[in-house]
């Protein structure tokens, strides 16, 4: 076996074990998911979903959120080409529109905190604020995770290696875009119409 050969096989092994860990990433959304699904008539008195959420604002959320997994996907096409300006530029508008939205969920919970509506308040709150804050706090990971590549590309070569480490972050940004997609239906979508 060639040093190719083994570098191509050891990517693709990294690869492997990388969408393992995507999986085990999605059964606990699926748990936090099945406990927001059961608790969220648990209002106590509390604020609803209907009297809460401003479905102007997640639009937008969700709307950033889609660009940005378009702007990634622009990236990762200019790191295959070999294009490293093209490509830190793409992931620059990528973290900006990964901030603008975690910045637009961390006001959505001061907001609803500000109105006496915290993850205290009842089982609802508690299942949203964990359900939502743990997609923020990988929204989080994921934009630190693009900084280290975005040096990455701008100091050391696009190798198979370097490639297979940034295809690596941008299927984890590609996977918190499809799990928003969820976020965005089952939370706040059903949340406002029941």
């Amino acid at each position: 076996m060639t040093e190719m050969d083994e570098a191509i096989e050891t990517n693709d092994t990294k690869v492997f074990g990388f969408w393992v860990y995507l999986m085990t990433d999605l059964v606990i959304f699926a748990v936090l998911f099945a406990c927001y699904i059961v608790l969220r008539a648990n209002t106590y008195g509390g604020p609803t979903p209907k009297e809460l959420f401003h479905l102007p604002s997640v639009l937008a959320e969700t709307l950033i959120l889609l660009t940005s997994s378009f702007t990634c996907s622009l990236g990762m096409l200019a790191v295959h080409r070999q294009l490293k300006n093209w490509a830190i530029a793409w992931f620059i508008m990528t973290f900006l529109l990964g901030g603008a939205f975690l910045c637009i969920e961390i006001s959505e919970f001061i907001e609803f905190v500000g109105k006496g509506a915290s993850w205290q308040r009842s089982a609802f709150l508690s299942s949203f604020f964990t359900l939502v804050g743990t997609h923020g706090l990988h929204i989080s990971f994921g934009l630190l995770w693009m900084v280290v590549m975005m040096f990455r590309i701008a100091l050391r070569p696009l190798t198979e290696h370097s490639v297979s480490r940034i295809f690596r972050m941008a299927l984890f940004w590609h996977f918190l875009d499809f799990v928003w997609i969820f976020i965005f239906t089952v939370v706040y979508g059903i949340g406002y119409l029941l």
